[in-house]
């Protein structure tokens, strides 16, 4: 009889430790939601997204965040057909949702200014030094060039500057060959360029009010899967509060994702920090900018009301909830 008792609370034990083993070992991350996100680069704007799934953030909220890289039209594609769940060219799905009534919306605005620049040759010292000069763009009709446009009609700048696409790749080097007078330039072909003798010539960022580095969905994945939308959102805003209070830690951050060195990574989180905005939203008044400018690229008439191109509600709702617990890094 007790041999037989024995018995009995042996197998309970062992089914116990294999419950407890079976719980604790990596097999829970099959419990994890997988949600994709594409972006077109490892750019220095992203760097909050890679935080908040290397400090796990996005695992507690039940989410497994794998990374894609495509340009910017596929990645709407793919994020229409969920393919992927969120894409990193909000800017394109803003253009999208203006020319062609796309089933996205704008959800995350990691920065509040623009993060290009007008860099130019050494003998290049103003703005207006550049009338019928060449100037290497991120495209004709991209968002940036649109910008530089409106920036030379608020100077009274004559419009006799030549706009060229010389290619992604081919931008700063064109710059230094001389093929071209001046530059629109992220941050890292910025530093490239200043430290081989070119010139600043204006931080587009402090010359407009728009947002940089936005995120979108699917009207669908919003609608049917909003606690995953939910958790995503939340955990970029932790990201954000990273990024904008550990200055070391998110320089090892930088160097790790965007793949540069300790020294350039110091120089852009020092310059740009303060770009980065407090829970991944801008103001109304910055969206009607940001769809005003979309509206010039899509050659539309009509500028789409911010209510049909954003919903910053879950990044609103984040920041609540964070500050209500009080979360700090």
């Amino acid at each position: 009889m007790i041999a037989a008792i024995i018995r009995s609370l042996f197998m309970v034990c062992n089914v116990l430790l294999l419950f407890v083993f079976f719980a604790l070992s990596p097999r829970v991350a099959a419990a994890l939601d997988t949600v994709t996100a594409a972006l077109t680069s490892k750019a220095f704007q992203y760097v909050p997204l890679a935080i908040a799934q290397e400090r796990g953030y996005m695992k507690e909220e039940g989410l497994e965040l794998k990374l894609t890289y495509m340009q910017n039209a596929p990645g709407l594609q793919a994020l229409i057909v969920n393919a992927v769940q969120f894409s990193g060219s909000g800017s394109s799905a803003l253009v999208a949702i203006s020319k062609g009534n796309a089933p996205l919306r704008t959800i995350l605005a990691f920065n509040d200014q623009v993060l290009q620049w007008i860099v130019a040759r050494p003998n290049i010292k103003t703005l207006r030094d550049l009338s019928g000069k060449k100037v290497a763009t991120t495209g004709v009709a991209s968002i940036a060039a649109f910008m530089f446009r409106d920036i030379l009609t608020k100077n009274n700048i004559p419009k006799d500057i030549v706009l060229i696409d010389p290619g992604p790749v081919n931008r700063l080097p064109s710059l230094l060959s001389g093929a071209v007078d001046a530059a629109i330039v992220s941050p890292e072909e910025r530093y490239a360029a200043l430290d081989q003798g070119m010139r600043d010539l204006l931080f587009v960022g402090k010359a407009v009010k728009n947002s940089w580095g936005t995120f979108a969905t699917s009207e669908k994945f919003l609608k049917e899967q909003p606690k995953q939308l939910a958790g995503f959102v939340r955990a970029v805003v932790k990201g954000l509060r990273v990024a904008r209070t550990e200055r070391e830690a998110t320089i090892a951050a930088i160097t790790k994702f965007s793949e540069l060195d300790r020294v350039l990574a110091t120089r852009m989180y020092d310059d740009l920090v303060g770009t980065f905005t407090k829970a991944g939203y801008v103001d109304e008044q910055t969206q009607k900018n940001d769809l005003a400018i979309v509206a010039q690229v899509a050659e539309v008439n009509h500028i789409v009301p911010p209510q049909r191109a954003y919903d910053f509600s879950f990044a609103i709702q984040a920041e609540q909830q964070l500050n209500k617990q009080g979360w700090k890094p």
